[in-house]
């Protein structure tokens, strides 16, 4: 319904006074979401907002518009939702997919509160670390980390600016020192994620603008589950090299701590992929805002907990 999706841009970029980060969001070209809005403002009759090279700001008629205009968004949302679902009373299938440990403990409890707001919804949810097929199998959408390798596919932007992070157990660094740079990586234990027989133990990383740093380290403990990897760091096994949001609750209550955090981490965008915009119901278009709107306040730069060096460290 394009009418909709023009009334969603509009007050997306009213809230983000940028047509880049509406289209970002909404998995767009910038050019479609400027074309949206003067088609909008084509319909009212009047200049909804005011544009310069470097500068958006809504006119007086925009403000009036955008105050009437959320309300009757939602409700729309809302009605498109109940038609896809047959009407009121009626159920819907959401069919996910998900990595392990992102899913399991992340997303599981946003989707717990989706489902609590939309209780017509019945959740499908395909926890594993091996990359689902969303032409193939039965399912609607697949959370996943990483540029899709299929030009083909829609990947609507949950975080584009997130990175693996670097981390360790309290107990292992009390024991075995915390390395100053990834460079001393390989005199330490490390913790690796495997998919299919290929174990992912050449780290990257990047400090200051320079070239990509790779690092070949030794796998003491390898697991094709993230969570497993996950679980091994927190009983000080080793140094894991995660994806952010999976460690992000253990690096604020100091179960984990960040290290070499003068470099950045591998770039991992998170992404909800589908297999074509014809798949991008109403209620997909709803999840996905639901998460990114939750997803936006983790993303790094986060306020992780004080660096940590040296071997003594009284936790």
């Amino acid at each position: 319904m394009k009418a909709l999706q023009d009334l969603e841009i509009f007050v997306r970029t009213a809230d983000t006074a940028s047509l880049s980060a509406t289209a970002r969001g909404l998995g767009i070209t910038p050019a479609a979401a400027s074309a949206a809005l003067k088609r909008l403002e084509a319909e009212v009759g009047v200049q909804l907002f005011l544009r310069s090279t470097r500068h958006l700001r809504l006119t007086s008629e925009g403000e009036v518009f955008l105050a009437q205009c959320r309300p009757a968004l939602s409700a729309l949302q809302q009605a498109s939702l109940q038609l896809a679902s047959g009407g009121p009373g009626s159920r819907v299938q959401l069919k996910l997919a998900a990595p392990s440990d992102l899913g399991r403990n992340v997303l599981l409890p946003w989707l717990n509160e989706f489902q609590d707001a939309n209780p017509g919804v019945d959740i499908r949810l395909h926890l594993s670390d091996r990359l689902a097929n969303v032409y193939s199998e039965p399912i609607d959408a697949a959370f996943r980390y990483g540029h899709p390798a299929d030009s083909n596919l829609v990947a609507l932007p949950l975080a584009p600016t997130h990175r693996r992070v670097l981390c360790a157990a309290p107990s292992y660094l009390r024991h075995r020192g915390t390395p100053a740079s990834p460079l001393e990586l390989q005199e330490h234990d490390c913790l690796c994620f495997m998919l299919g027989d290929d174990v992912h133990d050449r780290w990257k990383f990047e400090r200051n603008g320079q070239p990509a740093t790779f690092v070949r380290v030794r796998a003491v403990n390898v697991s094709n589950d993230g969570d497993v990897v996950r679980r091994w760091a927190l009983l000080g096994k080793g140094i894991a090299y995660k994806s952010y949001f999976d460690v992000a609750q253990d690096l604020a209550s100091g179960r984990l701590h960040a290290i070499c955090e003068d470099w950045q981490g591998e770039s991992t965008p998170l992404y909800l992929l589908v297999a074509g915009r014809q798949q991008i119901t109403p209620l997909l278009r709803q999840l996905h805002q639901f998460m990114q709107e939750r997803l936006e306040h983790w993303e790094q730069p986060h306020h992780l907990p004080k660096k940590h060096t040296g071997t003594t460290m009284n936790v």
